[in-house]
């Protein structure tokens, strides 16, 4: 019959000693005698004890050379040992203690004595055990963790890479094929140890995936050049070549804000650099030969290759063999020889690479880059709407000030403190990232909206929401973007029911929305818009306590009044 007691194991050749050890014992555990080491390891053949008392004075065998053969074997070697000794000195004890004892007992022992130590040894090492299955269970979580972060962070990019797709008309899968030729062209250059000791110092996975905003710039791009079906005029091609340009200041702007710099040193190289050639004849800079940074040669030639390949609305696509000879023909005028060289090497492969499969080879990732990710649609956004510099700083520091102010009240500090505030400050940045949808003839007009327009500028947060959702199907899982899709799809909707998008009244507004949409309209009364001029604190606060009950949920209007000289203090930090 099986039983759930400690098994200890008595090794001594004293019988005595033996007998007086299992009397001692037997009530508390389940007791086997050795009188030799060579009887312990027959025993142990058969058991796995939680605990051995070794004799250290025996005849062949002596408990020294017993404890090393045990802590030799990978089966017995975190057993804990207790030495029994009728005789310790110094130097005995210290010998066995460094081949693995965990304790001494003096010979002849008391029961009591016995008892105690055993206790305290089988504890200790019940929690060793415990702390090592929960280390091991930790690193699984924070592996796991990490992982997820890293398909976040690229799930947004993908996202914003699709917007700018969507607004540029480009034939869908771009990013994903260059993408995907990108990480084959590395590979073939590593192999054939072309510029090898540059590609070996980079992060290859951060730079695939840098590589998706190599066009981010055209968000900035007028809708009637970007989307314009015919050919350009010179003006008109002359202001898309901006495009380089806005892409890198773009980059700069999150790097103002972020320390994340492997992470952006590619994207920012890819997006000012893609359209300059080898011979100097291309821009935004005239760069010519290394002067050019080594990822925009590289997606140079996946770029113009990808472009000739596919539709676009000037021109038919071209077969494979026809984009290899433009390509061929374009060897030490547009693209870097040694990187042409390889491409038409390896010209058959890029023919048969297809937009499938994991390109990343998955290894974790700091989760503070997914606040670089999250600012840089942020940016984007304010930069396509108009937004002066620091206003997402700004927001995060007054809803940082109302949750520390919401986790000191009985409202609402129970949904509160269930929430990972940082993730949720992160994701308060994407609350009007439907702006990105919006045409920018409406986004950026100074007058007032006409009815039509307010209309379209409404759906921002339907669009909103559908951006967060693509996010979630890119990355397949959406538990770190709820906050993200409560903020965006309800920071309009007003407590009385009469917001949009979906008339939502009192608490069926999500909290997220109903505290968004009190810092959002605080933020918008005490800064310059192109319709009004701002107004002070104290008649921005004034506003907020005439709309609550209406506007705003009456209990957060009366913790932004307990807490209004927090935010007053804010606004110039």
């Amino acid at each position: 019959m099986k039983t759930n007691r400690k098994k200890i194991i008595m090794v001594d050749d004293n019988r005595t000693s033996l007998t007086v050890a299992r009397d001692a014992l037997t009530g508390n555990y389940d007791v086997f005698t050795a009188p030799s080491g060579e009887k312990l390891f027959a025993i142990l053949e058969k058991i796995t004890p939680d605990l051995i008392l070794l004799d250290v004075e025996m005849p062949e065998v002596n408990g020294y050379e017993v404890i090393q053969k045990l802590k030799n074997s990978e089966r017995t070697t975190n057993i804990p040992v207790i030495f029994l000794s009728a005789m310790i000195d110094p130097e005995s004890e210290i010998k066995g203690l460094n081949l693995g004892a965990v304790d001494y007992i003096t010979k002849p022992f008391s029961r009591e004595l016995l008892l105690k130590r055993i206790d305290l040894h089988l504890l200790l090492e019940a929690q060793k055990r415990e702390l090592k299955r929960y280390s091991s269970n930790l690193e699984g979580m924070v592996v796991e963790k990490t992982q997820t972060v890293f398909e976040l962070q690229n799930a947004i990019l993908k996202t914003v890479a699709e917007l700018v797709e969507c607004r540029d008309d480009v034939t869908g899968g771009h990013i994903e094929r260059t993408q995907n030729y990108l990480k084959l062209l590395v590979e073939l250059l590593l192999k054939s140890g072309i510029y090898a000791q540059e590609l070996s110092s980079w992060d290859i996975d951060l730079f695939i995936m840098s590589s998706q905003l190599h066009d981010v710039g055209k968000i900035s791009i007028k809708d009637n050049i970007l989307l314009k079906p015919g050919k350009l005029t010179e003006e008109e091609f002359e202001e898309m070549k901006k495009h380089t340009i806005f892409g890198k200041e773009i980059i700069e702007k999150i790097e103002e804000s972020t320390t994340e710099n492997d992470f952006l040193k590619h994207a920012k190289a890819l997006a000012a650099s893609h359209h300059e050639k080898w011979d100097g004849s291309g821009y935004p800079h005239g760069l010519k030969e290394a002067e050019i940074p080594l990822q925009g040669r590289l997606m140079a030639i996946v770029d113009v290759y990808d472009a000739l390949t596919n539709d676009r609305p000037y021109k038919k696509a071209f077969t494979h063999e026809e984009a290899v000879e433009i390509i061929r023909e374009g060897l030490g005028r547009h693209f870097d020889p040694q990187v042409n060289e390889i491409f038409l090497r390896h010209e058959n492969e890029f023919a048969k690479t297809e937009m499938s499969g994991n390109i990343y080879s998955h290894r974790p990732k700091p989760s503070s880059k997914l606040n670089a990710i999250f600012k840089t649609v942020s940016n984007i956004v304010d930069i396509r709407s108009g937004m002066e510099s620091g206003y997402t700083e700004r927001m995060r520091r007054y809803l940082k000030i109302f949750l520390d102010a919401l986790l000191e009240h009985d409202l609402y500090k129970n949904e509160v403190s269930a929430w990972d505030i940082e993730i949720f400050l992160m994701s308060a940045q994407l609350h009007d990232v439907g702006k990105i949808a919006v045409p920018d003839t409406i986004l950026n007009k100074a007058g007032k909206l006409t009815a039509e327009e307010y209309e379209d500028v409404k759906h921002h947060e339907d669009f909103g929401v559908k951006i967060i959702r693509q996010i979630q199907e890119n990355i397949g899982e959406g538990g770190l973007l709820h906050h993200a899709l409560a903020l965006t799809g309800s920071h309009h909707e007003k407590w009385d029911g009469t917001g949009y998008p979906k008339g939502l009244k009192g608490e069926e507004i999500p909290l997220q929305g109903r505290i968004m949409t009190i810092v959002d309209v605080y933020d918008a009364l005490t800064n310059h818009r192109p319709h009004r001029d701002m107004v002070d604190h104290k008649n921005a606060v004034g506003v907020i306590k005439n709309l609550s009950g209406t506007q705003f949920d009456p209990g957060l209007v009366t913790i932004f009044i307990e807490r209004e000289r927090e935010f007053e203090r804010a606004v110039g930090v």
